[in-house]
C-alpha cells in the first residue's frame, strides 16, 4: 500500500468525502486484485463488480453535486485511479472514463439530466472524439431532433453503461439556426447503438473498450449537448471547467500507470522474499542486483509520482482563479506523458527481475506490464504530445489547441 495516498485531499473540496474515497479505493485492492483473472478473461467489467464499483460512488467523483457528483478535486480523482489500478487498471481505467465522461452533465437540459440521474449511481462511458454526424431533423410526431450516425472506438466501459455519450460533428446545411455549434456530444441508450465485440488486446482487456455505433438512429434534440452551453451557463466560472481538458482527460491515465509501477515493485519485493532462484542457495531478496534494480524503480515512481501532483495541483490552484496558461497546459500534458513512460519503464524492469514467475498469464508482474504497455499506446499520452510540447518552444505561432 506503499502508493495509497490518503491525504492528498484538496481543501476546497470535501475533505471527508474525498478521505472517504481514497479509504474506499484502498479497501478495493485485494478484491481487484483477486478478480483479475476473471475481468481479463470476460474483456469487460464483470456487471456486478462495475455495479458495486458505482454503488461505491467511483463514477461519479468528478463533477458538481448539483450534477450528481461529489465535486472532488482532480488530483484527488487522480489519486483513487491510482490507487485502484494497484489492483486492476481495468477497473480503474472504468470508472475515471465513467467519471470524466460525466463533464458534460453541464450541459444538459433539465428534463434530460434528471433522466440520467433517475439512477443515483449510474454507470457512464463515452468517447469525446466527433466520430459520428447529427443532421437536424424532425421526428415522426413534429419533435426537434437529430438523425444521428457514426462510429466509435475505443469506448471503455460501455459494456456496464446506461448512458454511453460521442462527440459528433454537426450537420447545420438544414438548419435555420445560425449560430449552431459545429460540434456535440450525443448521449445513447445501448439499445440506441450496436456495440460491437473486437476488444481482442494484449493489455487492459477488462477495461471492454469496443467499438459501437448508430446506423441513422433519430434522437431528440435533448440528447445532444453543446459546450457553448457550458461556457454560457453559471458552470464556466467553477474551477473543474477552467481546467485545460485535455490535461484533465489524460490525468488519471498517468496516475493509472504510477498505480501499476508501484504495485509491480511491491509484487517484486514480496516475491523475492521467498523465492529461490534454480542454481542458488540464497533467495531472491539477497542478490545485489535486485535491491538496485529496486531502487532504481522506486526513485523512478517517486520521481514521476512528484512531477505529476505537483502540476496537478499547480493547474488546479490557477483554475480556482481562471484559464490556464500555455506553461501549465505543457507541463501538465509533458508530466502526465513522462509518468507514463517511467511507469512502463519500471513495470518492465520488474518483471524482467523476477524471472519466470513473471510469465505467467495470472502473474500482477505480467499483467500489469500488459496492461501499462497498452495503457501507454492511447494518443493522450504517447510521445507525440511531447513533440507538441517542445514545439512551443521554438514556435510561438504553433498549434497549441491539443495541450
Amino acid at each position: 500500500m506503499s502508493g495509497a495516498d490518503p491525504d492528498r485531499v484538496d481543501e476546497l473540496v470535501p475533505a471527508d468525502q474525498g478521505h472517504k474515497m481514497l479509504s474506499l479505493a484502498a479497501e478495493w485492492i485485494p478484491t481487484l486484485t483477486e478478480r483479475s483473472v476473471e475481468i481479463d478473461r470476460l474483456r469487460q467489467l464483470p456487471q456486478d463488480l462495475a455495479g458495486a464499483l458505482a454503488a461505491d460512488g467511483f463514477y461519479r467523483t468528478l463533477v458538481p453535486p448539483e450534477l450528481g457528483g461529489m465535486g472532488l478535486a482532480p488530483p484527488v480523482v487522480a489519486n483513487i485511479s491510482e490507487i485502484l489500478a494497484m489492483g486492476n487498471a481495468s477497473a480503474a481505467w472504468c470508472t475515471f472514463i465513467g467519471s470524466t465522461s460525466q463533464i458534460m452533465f453541464a450541459a444538459l437540459e433539465s428534463a434530460q439530466l434528471a433522466e440520467v440521474l433517475a439512477n443515483p449511481d449510474v454507470i457512464t462511458a463515452g468517447v469525446f472524439a466527433p466520430s459520428g454526424t447529427a443532421t437536424a431533423a424532425a421526428g415522426p410526431d413534429g419533435a426537434d431532433g437529430y438523425i444521428v450516425k457514426g462510429r466509435w472506438a475505443w469506448a471503455s466501459g460501455s459494456h456496464n453503461a446506461e448512458w454511453i455519450s460521442g462527440g459528433v460533428q454537426i450537420d447545420t446545411s438544414q438548419s435555420t439556426d445560425s449560430a449552431q455549434p459545429a460540434l456535440g456530444r450525443v448521449f445513447f441508450r445501448p439499445e440506441d447503438i450496436v456495440l460491437h465485440d473486437d476488444w481482442y488486446t494484449n493489455g487492459l482487456r477488462g477495461s471492454g473498450s469496443s467499438t459501437f455505433e448508430a446506423d441513422g438512429i433519430w434522437l431528440p434534440a435533448n440528447r445532444i449537448a453543446y459546450e457553448r452551453t457550458i461556457l454560457k451557463s453559471p458552470y464556466a466560472a467553477q474551477p473543474l471547467y477552467r481546467m485545460p481538458l485535455f490535461g484533465l482527460l489524460a490525468l488519471p491515465i498517468g496516475a493509472i500507470a504510477l498505480g501499476m509501477a508501484r504495485a509491480c515493485i511491491d509484487e517484486v519485493i514480496e516475491v523475492a522474499t521467498s523465492k529461490v532462484p534454480q542454481g542458488s542457495r540464497r533467495t531472491l531478496g539477497r542478490r545485489p542486483s535486485l535491491h538496485s534494480a529496486v531502487a532504481v524503480a522506486d526513485t523512478e515512481v517517486r520521481a514521476a509520482r512528484t512531477l505529476l501532483y505537483a502540476e496537478m495541483d499547480a493547474a488546479w490552484e490557477r483554475a480556482q482563479h481562471g484559464l490556464a496558461d500555455l506553461e501549465i497546459r505543457r507541463n501538465l500534458r509533458t508530466a502526465t506523458t513522462h509518468a507514463m513512460q517511467a511507469s512502463l519503464r519500471v513495470a518492465q524492469s520488474m518483471n524482467s527481475a523476477v524471472g519466470g514467475t513473471a510469465v505467467f498469464e495470472a502473474s500482477p508482474l505480467q499483467r500489469h506490464l500488459r496492461d501499462a504497455q497498452t495503457a501507454s499506446a492511447h494518443f493522450m499520452v504517447a510521445m507525440p504530445v511531447m513533440e507538441l510540447a517542445g514545439r512551443t518552444f521554438f514556435d510561438a505561432d504553433a498549434d497549441t489547441s491539443g495541450l
